[in-house]
C-alpha cells in the first residue's frame, strides 16, 4: 500500500470566523447589507462547501448574521457534512435557483438594501445577473469584483500545509510517471502510473495531471496513445488538489540519451530560474522577479521571444477555470510580493519544461515541491 503524506487536521470553525471578519470589515467599509458569492473557490472558503456548477448555487452573507447557502436539493447531505455554517435553503431541479436565492434575500429581510455581487465570477452570467436585478427592483447592487480573489492570495499555516501536501503528490506522481516512461511504453501506461499515484496518495480531484510526449512536448496537448520513441521527449505536470489545494510541478525526460544542447539548456533554465526564486521575498516587485527569467532567458539564446507569463497565483481552485491568474509575472506586473503567496513558477525552452511551487518567505522563495530539478533520462 502506498504510504500517504501527513495530512494537517481540519480546517476549525474559528478560522472560518476570521474569514468572515475579515470580510465583513471589507463589506462594512463599502456600506454592503448582504453578499452574494457564487464562485465556488470563495464560496468553499468562506463556509467549507463545494459543490458542482451543474446548477447555480450561492452563500449569501449579511453583515451582521450567519451566511445562509442556497443549495440543490441533492447536494443537502454534502453541505451537512461539509459546511461549517448550518443555514440552509434547498431548490429541487425543477425549480430556477436564481428565483430562489431572490426569494431568500426577500425572505430574509434584505430585499431593499445594499447587496454585492461578484461581477467577474465565472457562474455569475449576463443572464443571472440581469434576472436578480429584475427580481430585486428595490435593492441597489454594488459591484464585488477582485475582493475575494485578492483576500485568498495570502495563505494562513493550515492552508500552507495543505499546499505542502498537494506538492508531496506531485513530487510522488512525477517520479512515478518517469519510472515507467521508458522506449517501447504506451504513453497512456505513463499516465496511469502518474494519476494512480497522485490519488493513491491523497489527491482529491479528477483531473489530476498533464502529459505530453513525443519530439517535442506543449503545454496543453492532447495524448492519443503514442508508444515512446529513442529521443522523444516525456513531459509530466501533475495538477493534484489536496481539500481543494493545488500545487503544481513540470519536469521533462528523455527517453534514451539527451543531447548536449538539450543538458545545456536544462541547466541553464534552472540556473536562471534558481535566481528569480532567491528573488521572491516580502515587497518585492514582481517585474522584478519575472524580469530575471525573462531576460536571462532571452540573453543565454534559449528562446527568440518570450511572450508568456512567468508564474501565476496558487490555492483553492476548481473549474471551469484550471488556473488562477489573480496575480500573475509579467514585464509590465505592478505589484508587490507579500509573505506567505504561493505561486507557480514555470518556464521552459526547447520542449523541456520546468516548474515548482513556491511560496514567498522572507528568505526568497521556498519550494514546496521538492523533485530533484534536472533532465530526467
Amino acid at each position: 500500500m502506498t504510504h500517504l503524506p501527513l495530512v494537517p487536521p481540519p480546517f476549525s470553525i474559528d478560522e472560518y470566523h476570521s474569514r468572515l471578519a475579515a470580510l465583513r470589515n471589507v463589506m462594512a467599509d463599502r456600506r454592503v447589507d448582504l453578499l452574494i458569492i457564487d464562485q465556488s473557490e470563495h464560496r468553499a472558503y468562506f463556509s467549507g462547501f463545494w459543490s458542482t456548477a451543474a446548477m447555480y448555487q450561492a452563500l449569501l452573507v449579511p453583515l451582521h448574521q450567519e451566511p445562509v447557502a442556497v443549495i440543490r436539493s441533492i447536494d443537502a447531505p454534502s453541505f451537512s457534512e461539509l459546511s461549517r455554517f448550518s443555514d440552509c435553503v434547498c431548490f429541487s431541479d425543477s425549480e430556477d435557483p436564481i428565483q430562489v436565492v431572490a426569494d431568500t434575500i426577500k425572505s430574509r429581510g434584505f430585499g431593499a438594501t445594499v447587496i454585492g455581487i461578484e461581477r467577474d465570477s465565472h457562474f455569475l452570467t449576463i443572464n443571472r445577473a440581469a434576472e436578480l436585478e429584475t427580481l430585486l427592483p428595490t435593492a441597489k447592487f454594488i459591484d464585488f469584483s477582485k475582493v475575494m480573489w485578492e483576500m485568498r492570495l495570502i495563505k494562513s499555516p493550515l492552508e500552507i500545509a495543505c499546499l505542502k501536501v498537494a506538492a508531496e503528490i506531485c513530487d510522488r506522481a512525477a517520479a512515478a510517471a518517469f519510472n515507467v516512461a521508458h522506449a517501447g511504453v504506451n504513453e497512456r501506461e505513463v499516465f496511469t502510473a502518474m494519476t494512480s499515484e497522485a490519488w493513491g496518495c491523497g489527491a482529491d480531484n479528477a483531473q489530476v495531471a498533464v502529459l505530453s510526449c513525443g519530439p517535442t512536448t506543449s503545454f496543453h496537448a492532447s495524448f492519443n496513445g503514442r508508444v515512446l520513441e529513442e529521443g522523444d521527449i516525456v513531459f509530466v505536470e501533475p495538477v493534484p488538489h489536496f481539500r481543494g489545494y493545488t500545487a503544481r510541478l513540470m519536469r521533462p525526460k528523455v527517453v534514451g540519451k539527451p543531447t548536449d544542447q538539450q543538458m545545456l539548456t536544462a541547466e541553464t533554465m534552472i540556473r536562471v530560474q534558481d535566481e528569480q526564486f532567491h528573488l521572491m521575498r516580502p515587497g518585492a516587485n514582481a517585474r522584478d522577479v519575472d524580469r530575471v527569467m525573462r531576460e536571462g532567458a532571452l540573453a543565454a539564446g534559449l528562446r527568440d521571444s518570450y511572450t508568456g507569463i512567468t508564474g501565476y497565483t496558487l490555492g483553492l481552485k476548481c473549474p471551469p477555470r484550471t488556473s488562477d491568474f489573480t496575480r500573475v509575472f509579467l514585464p509590465n506586473s505592478d505589484w508587490q510580493l507579500q509573505e506567505n503567496q504561493v505561486f507557480h513558477m514555470y518556464t521552459s525552452a526547447l520542449g523541456l519544461p520546468f516548474s515548482e511551487t513556491i511560496v514567498v518567505t522572507p528568505d526568497g522563495g521556498k519550494r514546496l515541491t521538492e523533485m530533484e530539478r534536472k533532465l530526467f533520462c
